[in-house]
């Protein structure tokens, strides 16, 4: 149980208002976010100086491996977590992106059985953005004009997931005696408040992803705020779902302790797999034996992503838990043969997900959704999951070395390599800075896991001399002449600076996005809270 609550403390609205904001920040409402933060605000900083510790044992050389302290939890075959929600039994086609009107007009007429609002990686968290992400969210669960369905239409929509901030980000627009009150209790107590006993009205409940969590510290502290939520608006315990998404390498190790952590609240766990990729980058990012291709060139079908998409397989199903496979980013082009190519690659990519025992797939296009949800259905048969399948469980265990089986790149990047990635991310970050969180590059969509990855490699590169200061340098200032070319509003020198802090530091700043929004996007306006 988590511990009582501090002394409440005034919480203070330091971003502008702006139409129906008020709807959203009530007093009753910015009172629960305070209790929220009271009682979990100095936990949440343990967590972040924890994963700062951890990160500077593993670039020592500490060893990463499965915790003997929890072997007990991984040998008891009696645990599982909760059964199936209203509205999680069938998730084979999981549709993600901002909560942005527009764009979730479309998700939720998308025919996919969930849509995750994505406030982390697909979102540019200005105030503006994050507040009228949870405006819309209000819209389409009381389904709003924009979301009513069509006369005669059928009334069902996706079930809604929202996805918070991860932990390591602040929403510098509210503040307690000064202090940022952590992104993630924002993006969740806002969404619960105004959202939770609606959803459950409706049928269905509050759901939620959660991102880049590490260990099984990081999964309890999320059950706790869980438990205190519910008790403060006297919702049944249980009532609040989460899917966790495996995206970090630590996570990877312990992800039948996240579950059961989790497990009254669980519903099961998601392969990450473009953030995990990052993540593997970063932490072993000083090590020369973990040089990795261009992110194009590393599929599923590496042996270490193999083995970790078996292992979330095997886990979720041991413990009676849904296992939803990683995003399919690719987008449909204009011409027929690019829109046909991508379908097949979309519907190979499930294909392979359903044969593996997924029991769905993220897409980020409605595109996809048709063809994705066929694939599934082929290995389905009817039924809503693969979990009680046995997938998986007789084949060998996955070890430590299966995990971190990542063969060095034999050849150095080549030039379009290193251009690419600099492209991209120079692209990405003047987007962000625009208040978009995704945009279409070459025909996928980038986000900012993928930005992520982008430029840790163009860093991991220098540090190990692949490339040299010079040639990064000349690309920079190619690429911003074209993006200056390209758009006359780009700020450019802003994504510039960005990119440059990120990638030609000595140390590799775990993630762009904490220092660019404390410099770029907080815009503080004093407004009565």
């Amino acid at each position: 149980m988590p511990p009582p609550p501090a002394p409440l403390r005034r919480i203070e609205v330091l971003g502008a208002f702006a139409p129906r904001f008020e709807e959203i920040l009530t007093s009753d409402a910015l009172d629960f976010l305070a209790q929220l933060d009271s009682a979990f605000a100095q936990r949440r900083a343990d967590v972040l100086t924890e994963r700062r510790h951890r990160a500077d044992r593993l670039a020592s050389g500490s060893r990463l491996d499965f915790p003997r302290a929890t072997s007990a939890v991984r040998g008891d075959t009696n645990w599982r977590v909760a059964p199936p929600a209203p509205g999680l039994t069938d998730r084979r086609v999981e549709i993600t992106g901002p909560p942005e009107r527009a764009a979730a007009v479309v998700a939720l007429g998308s025919g996919a059985q969930v849509w995750t609002a994505d406030f982390e990686d697909a979102t540019s968290p200005t105030w503006e953005n994050v507040v009228a992400g949870q405006l819309t969210l209000l819209d389409a669960v009381e389904r709003g004009s924009d979301f009513a369905p069509a006369e005669g239409g059928d009334d069902r929509l996706p079930t809604i997931m929202v996805r918070p901030r991860g932990w390591h980000l602040d929403e510098a627009h509210l503040t307690i005696d000064g202090r940022a009150v952590p992104a993630s209790l924002v993006d969740f107590g806002l969404y619960f408040f105004h959202c939770g006993q609606r959803q459950i009205d409706r049928g269905s409940g509050p759901y939620f992803y959660l991102p880049k969590l590490e260990n099984r510290y990081e999964a309890r502290l999320w059950n706790d705020v869980f438990v205190l939520a519910q008790d403060l608006l006297g919702i049944p315990q249980g009532t609040i779902r989460a899917t966790a998404l495996i995206e970090t390498v630590p996570a990877a190790f312990e992800m039948e302790e996240i579950l059961y952590e989790l497990r009254e609240h669980s519903c099961g766990l998601n392969a990450g797999r473009w953030d995990y990729l990052f993540s593997l980058l970063k932490t072993f990012g000083y090590c020369t034996d973990f040089l990795l291709p261009d992110r194009a060139a590393v599929t599923m079908d590496a042996p270490f992503m193999r083995a970790y998409a078996e292992l979330l397989v095997r886990t979720c199903h041991r413990r009676g838990a849904h296992a939803i496979g990683g995003m399919v980013t690719h987008l449909p082009g204009d011409a027929c043969d690019a829109q046909h190519a991508v379908l097949a690659r979309a519907h190979q990519d499930a294909e392979r997900e359903a044969a593996e025992g997924f029991d769905g797939a993220w897409v980020t296009h409605p595109a996809l959704v048709t063809v994705c949800r066929a694939a599934f259905d082929g290995v389905l048969a009817g039924r809503p999951h693969q979990i009680d399948s046995g997938h998986g469980h007789t084949r060998p265990d996955i070890e430590q070395s299966d995990l971190l089986s990542v063969r060095r790149a034999v050849v150095p990047p080549v030039p379009e390599g290193i251009r690419t990635n600099v492209a991209v991310a120079l692209r990405y970050f003047d987007s962000w800075l625009r208040g978009r969180g995704t945009v279409a590059l070459d025909g996928l969509l980038e986000d900012t896991a993928t930005a992520e990855i982008a430029r840790v490699q163009l860093w991991q590169w220098l540090r190990h001399r692949l490339i040299t200061r010079d040639t990064l340098r000349g690309l920079i200032d190619a690429e911003c002449a074209a993006l200056t070319g390209e758009r006359p509003d780009a700020r450019v020198a802003e994504a510039r600076k960005i990119l440059e802090d990120t990638v030609l530091s000595r140390e590799l700043p775990e993630f762009f996005t904490t220092e660019a929004y404390r410099r770029h996007l907080v815009r503080r306006t004093e407004s009565p809270s």
